[in-house]
């Protein structure tokens, strides 16, 4: 941490913040364990145990979460790095407590919130989110006894990296945290209803008004055009029949 002090201006709020919470992880736990790089205080390398009761049981996973300058105003990005059939490894991954979600953060939560909540995510359904994959059970045991023995370019093996030492109690916000997202799990299992199709209305026909007057005239004009051309038509039918019969006389 000395090393630390001297390259980052400790007056900052986010330095600040990271060094008591470096303090604060600085021993191990049997569910997890983090640490900031030598040479990088805003970017740790993690531990954790899966959870269990679940296709993770066993398991130890690591990975590095990366803090923005702006921390803890703004949440950190998380990346698995172990082979586990619930994320993708080397990709920021999708969750509540992550950077893809900024407008759910609080400042108040912190790296072991993060990795908390990650550890409670991991049995949650994938459905289709970003960083996210749906294995099956057998596939994720089987890569949970595989991780024991992964080993990280940096950090080394990571199974010793966790300790028997059993992790401080659950505040009631990280507690209201886990519900929230265990909540959510359950929510993304429940079928949505399909939505309604769309109704189409017809629009209303809209008639121009016509002006009565306009109207009658024009009947009148058309009733006086049938009559003159009836007019006619009779009158060609008698000439017509007049000279018929002066040539029958001939």
């Amino acid at each position: 941490m000395s090393d630390i002090s001297d390259k980052y201006n400790i007056k900052c709020p986010g330095v600040k913040r990271l060094m008591r919470e470096a303090i604060e992880l600085a021993e191990a736990t049997e569910e997890y364990c983090a640490r900031p790089l030598e040479d990088n205080l805003f970017e740790w390398h993690f531990t954790v145990r899966g959870p269990p009761g679940t296709d993770f049981e066993g398991g130890i996973y690591h990975g590095r979460i990366l803090l923005p300058k702006e921390y803890p105003m703004h949440p950190p990005h998380i990346i698995l790095l172990t082979p586990n059939g619930r994320f993708e490894v080397n990709k920021k991954i999708c969750l509540s407590i992550s950077g893809y979600h900024p407008e759910t953060w609080q400042p108040s939560w912190s790296i072991r919130t993060a990795l908390l909540a990650l550890i409670a995510f991991m049995p949650t359904p994938a459905e289709g989110t970003i960083g996210a994959l749906e294995y099956s059970p057998a596939e994720r045991k089987t890569l949970a006894k595989k991780s024991t023995s992964w080993a990280c370019a940096q950090c080394g093996e990571i199974a010793p990296l966790l300790s028997s030492n059993a992790a401080k109690p659950i505040t009631e916000e990280e507690k209201s945290v886990l519900n929230q997202i265990a909540f959510k799990g359950e929510e993304e299992q429940t079928p949505k209803p399909p939505e309604p199709e769309p109704t189409y209305e017809p629009e209303p026909q809209i008639l121009e008004s016509v002006d009565s007057s306009t109207t009658f005239l024009d009947q009148i004009l058309e009733i006086i055009v049938a009559l003159l051309v009836g007019a006619i038509a009779i009158f060609i039918y008698r000439r017509w029949n007049s000279y018929a019969a002066i040539d029958t006389d001939l």
